[in-house]
């Protein structure tokens, strides 16, 4: 019995034993963890310093245009300005607009013509993050020429086409119109038709005599 007891108590001493140093091998996970946390968004603010130092040689390269920085961390300039207007979309409208999408040189990425007349419902349609606010600051019957950074575009990812990964971007913005939700589906309804009521024609009754 004592025999026993001697054997179950080295035993159960090592289990312990063997369990401890298991999860102090499990520390050095969580800080390499920490550690690629931290190098990924030293990598995101190098990249995002970089593509501003681009975009900014692009607006010095051009002194003749009025750039004016966003508060969203993007910037653009007029092409065309109407300064008679005041109202831009809001949540809910529908906005109509063509736009093409360049690289930081001026090259033509996408067209007008391939991207076709857009029909966009304000915030609540998937759009370039950058466009998504940037819209909603024009006019109707104004282009604006918008300078995004990757993050405001097509990202990390690209759109597996045409742009590549951390591309900032130049979008030319023409909006041709925009309308309240409500007043574009009644716009669009197809109108209820009242039938006419159909002529009765009166039916004669013969007279009763009195006897």
């Amino acid at each position: 019995m004592n025999f026993k007891i001697r054997t179950i108590i080295p035993l159960a001493f090592v289990v312990a034993l063997t369990s401890c140093s298991q999860q102090q091998a499990r520390r050095p996970l969580t800080q390499t963890s920490g550690e690629f946390l931290r190098e990924s968004a030293n990598r995101n603010i190098k990249l995002i310093a970089n593509e501003e130092a681009l975009i900014d040689s692009v607006i010095r390269k051009n002194p003749e245009r009025k750039y004016i920085a966003s508060t969203k961390g993007y910037w653009y300039y007029y092409q065309l300005e109407n300064t008679k207007d005041t109202l831009t979309p809001k949540r809910g409208d529908i906005a109509y607009f063509d736009y093409e999408i360049a690289d930081l040189k001026g090259n033509i990425i996408y067209s007008e013509v391939e991207l076709k007349p857009q029909t966009y419902l304000v915030d609540k349609q998937d759009i370039l993050m950058g466009l998504r606010d940037g819209i909603k600051l024009m006019n109707k019957n104004e282009k604006v020429s918008f300078l995004f950074p990757s993050h405001l575009g097509h990202g990390y990812r690209g759109d597996n086409d045409r742009v590549p990964p951390n591309l900032p971007l130049i979008v030319t913005v023409n909006l041709r119109d925009f309308k309240p939700e409500v007043a574009s589906r009644t716009k669009n309804r197809t109108p209820t038709v009242t039938p006419t009521p159909k002529e009765v024609t009166p039916t004669t009754t013969e007279e009763i005599k009195p006897e």
